[in-house]
């Protein structure tokens, strides 16, 4: 250990109690424990601790979003790390991370992801129940076979289950469009997560593929867009793709909102809602069951704001 450098970064860390505290997202952070925790990671790397006293800016800003994101550093719970990156210092955010994240903010009740494999036994069992995934765990992976895809499952407060499946070359594919793999493919010495950590970023893809099925939370919108940008993950959906369409079903949640809201308005959805989000979406809606989740949650801001404009 470098105490020197040890005591630059701590420098560089330890003025920013105030601002820390004023952003923070999650009340069960404190900055003296996140303090400890940083310090402990750059006590253990020196190679880390050269870098973020070199980069100063870089350094403050991946303590910074500890608190804004509010995801903690400590080691046993292995939520988020801080790593260097393209001569900066970055928060990493691991997919146990983002699933606590949706948890914590009440997005879901729990949330399970897991990898499929080749000779596992993988099956979907119904759109309100979880899948089941059988295999031997005492097999070696050579045994399982190949990753053939990923799966996350959620259950939902109102005790739902939501399960969100990807194929193997779905998930290669977002790989392949990452920055940091580009950069990997160019020139072998620049190792990235794909290629250090391959089974945790497979997982967190999946996650984050995921999420976009799940109950809004801002913390969790923020965390996804952190690892996507600033996260250095370096994925861009919107280079050399077109953006795939939100084709989730509209949740019960959020019919039954729309349902109430008529009700308070004298109107229903077979003379008023239906006719007019046939003609907004521009496609026959014959029920409510035919709308996507994201068509439902805009029907019901648009409902909102009349409400209110009416009262």
């Amino acid at each position: 250990m470098n105490q020197q450098l040890v005591n630059q970064v701590f420098e560089i860390v330890n003025p920013l109690k105030a601002e820390f505290e004023q952003v923070c997202k999650e009340p069960s952070l404190t900055f003296k424990r996140e303090l400890e925790f940083a310090m402990q990671i750059f006590a253990n790397n020196d190679f880390l601790a050269k870098v973020a006293a070199q980069n100063q800016v870089t350094t403050r800003s991946a303590v910074m979003n500890i608190a804004a994101i509010g995801i903690t550093l400590n080691p046993a719970q292995k939520l988020a790390y801080l790593v260097p990156r393209k001569g900066s210092i970055c928060l990493d955010i691991s997919y146990m991370g983002l699933m606590h994240i949706a948890q914590q903010s009440g997005a879901i009740k729990w949330c399970q992801s897991a990898i499929v494999r080749k000779n596992d036994k993988f099956m979907r069992t119904g759109i309100d129940r979880p899948p089941t995934h059988e295999f031997n765990e005492f097999d070696t992976i050579e045994q399982r076979g190949d990753v053939v895809g990923a799966y996350a499952v959620v259950k939902t407060d109102e005790g739902d289950y939501l399960t969100h499946t990807m194929r193997a070359e779905d998930i290669f594919s977002i790989r392949d469009r990452s920055e940091a793999w580009k950069k990997y493919q160019q020139d072998s010495s620049k190792k990235c997560p794909w290629v250090t950590d391959e089974e945790q970023m497979i997982l967190k893809t999946v996650v984050k593929q995921a999420a976009k099925y799940w109950p809004r939370r801002e913390r969790l919108d923020a965390a996804i867009d952190y690892v996507n940008t600033e996260g250095g993950e370096g994925i861009n959906f919107n280079q050399d793709k077109t953006p795939e369409r939100d084709v989730s079903p509209a949740s019960e949640q959020t019919i039954q909102n729309i349902t109430d809201l008529l009700l308070t308005m004298d109107k229903t959805w077979d003379t008023d809602m239906l006719p007019l989000c046939s003609n907004i979406f521009r496609r026959p809606i014959t029920s409510p069951a035919d709308m996507t989740e994201p068509e439902a949650v805009r029907a019901l801001d648009f409902l909102q704001k009349k409400a209110k404009a009416a009262a």
